[in-house]
């Protein structure tokens, strides 16, 4: 996911580890992908991807591998990486494919995505992973510029500011003033890499509720309800309630997630 999770509240004896493995996208089957998407919005952008029959796709840090799945169904005989660093995602991946008939066409690495060196890939994505490369954006974007074949496209999932960030939007997702711009910045950046932007579209208000209501805050609100004399209840509790402040007292309306599908 592109921002930063509001950081946990620490209540000893509560383990902030143990509360953030009970609240892991991971294991939240409420969410089809770790990203504000919807299933109109993704059909979209693998319209704009348009992977062609036998195509190669990467997806780097690309989660349990949803929206790569995805592109690879959309092009008979293509196939896919997908490059992640945890494993548990790699676990519900794999069954996910298993399950989807894919496991031959869809693999997945843990390997860290900077790490990855396959190259002349048809598409190569990665959504709101660009802090696995050291250089943030910047570094991702060349990376993934290239891991593709000339005439390739790359699809970019990553953070702006949709307006200028007050102190409470800067607390609610952890975050500095500087770590993000506006679009038309991220779209510039493309183009420095050597991109060009075929399509730019952003994470609706509605993506964004259905997303934090789903992720860390409905996951969490259910876990309690359902474990009310557990010892880590009133811990989850209280991250629950501090990732809801920071989003709707927060960064909701000022931060944004735009998706786009560049051409190399």
């Amino acid at each position: 996911m592109a921002h930063a999770a509001a950081p946990m509240t620490r209540s000893a004896p509560m383990s902030d580890n143990e509360i953030r493995a009970l609240m892991s996208a991971a294991h939240n089957d409420r969410l089809t992908w770790n990203t504000p998407l919807s299933d109109e919005h993704a059909a979209q952008l693998i319209t704009a991807c348009a992977p062609a029959p036998g195509a190669r796709v990467a997806d780097l840090g690309s989660g349990w591998g949803e929206l790569l799945m995805r592109l690879v169904e959309s092009a008979p005989g293509s196939t896919g990486d997908g490059v992640e660093t945890d494993a548990e995602a790699i676990a519900r991946g794999r069954a996910l494919a298993a399950k989807r008939g894919l496991a031959e066409r869809v693999r997945f690495h843990e390997v860290p995505a900077a790490e990855w060196q396959e190259r002349d890939y048809d598409l190569a994505v990665s959504i709101g992973a660009s802090h696995a490369w050291p250089g943030g954006t910047a570094e991702a974007l060349a990376a993934l510029r290239a891991s593709v074949r000339p005439g390739g496209r790359v699809l970019f999932g990553e953070g702006f500011w949709e307006r200028e960030p007050d102190e409470a939007a800067l607390a609610g997702l952890g975050a500095e003033r500087g770590d993000f711009g506006s679009l038309l910045d991220l779209i510039r950046q493309a183009e420095a890499a050597g991109l060009r932007a075929l399509q730019v579209t952003a994470a609706d208000r509605r993506e964004w509720d259905l997303f934090e209501a789903n992720a860390n805050i409905g996951r969490g609100e259910r876990w309690a309800l359902a474990h009310p004399d557990h010892p880590l209840r009133d811990g989850v509790v209280a991250a629950v309630d501090e990732r809801r402040t920071g989003y709707y007292g927060g960064y909701r309306g000022t931060f944004g997630l735009a998706y786009l599908v560049l051409s190399a």
